[in-house]
């Protein structure tokens, strides 16, 4: 026997029903997914600024500090960003280049020179507080990048560091 479907209006078997509301529920899923990869295709045409502008005034502190600051903190806090494969897709691509630009606006190593002893001297006790409370790096890029995170010979250098630029006046 045959009959219109309730919902739809077309004609199926009734025996038929449920092979029909599977085919349906198939074809939304279908359609969502389809609709999802036509967005994920088009965002990446959005554009998103992954410059490295010129280092106008380099971190000129000790050489040991120097090392740890490029392995653990120049990807964000510098003009010398590694940009990664993960960087250029969309919707991450945002996430890494708002990371950076914030990361720049706090701190940036290529204009270190141009901070006044004041500030560098704040900087580096900052520096140091967030590495010892582990909040730099971020856990998020330790996730892929793990030989960023910085052991204790890297700590006990940046925390020296920092405790002679407290004691002294001067990060020299």
């Amino acid at each position: 026997m045959k009959a219109f479907h309730r919902e739809c209006g077309c004609l199926v078997a009734l025996t038929n029903e449920l092979n029909h509301e599977g085919y349906r529920m198939k074809r939304k899923v279908l359609l969502a997914a389809g609709a999802l990869v036509v967005v994920l295709i088009a965002i990446q045409l959005v554009p998103v600024d992954r410059s490295n502008p010129p280092v106008v005034a380099d971190f000129d502190g000790p050489a040991e500090v120097a090392t740890v600051l490029r392995t653990s903190c120049y990807d964000c806090h510098s003009h010398e960003t590694g940009w990664p494969w993960y960087s250029r897709v969309a919707p991450v691509s945002w996430l890494v280049a708002h990371d950076v630009e914030e990361a720049r606006g706090r701190l940036n190593f290529s204009l270190w020179g141009s901070y006044d002893r004041k500030r560098q001297e704040r900087l580096a006790e900052e520096i140091w507080e967030e590495v010892e409370k582990g909040e730099m790096p971020l856990p998020a890029y330790l996730l892929a990048h793990a030989d960023a995170r910085p052991d204790e010979a890297d700590k006990a250098t940046l925390r020296d560091w920092s405790g002679a630029a407290r004691q002294a006046g001067s990060i020299d």
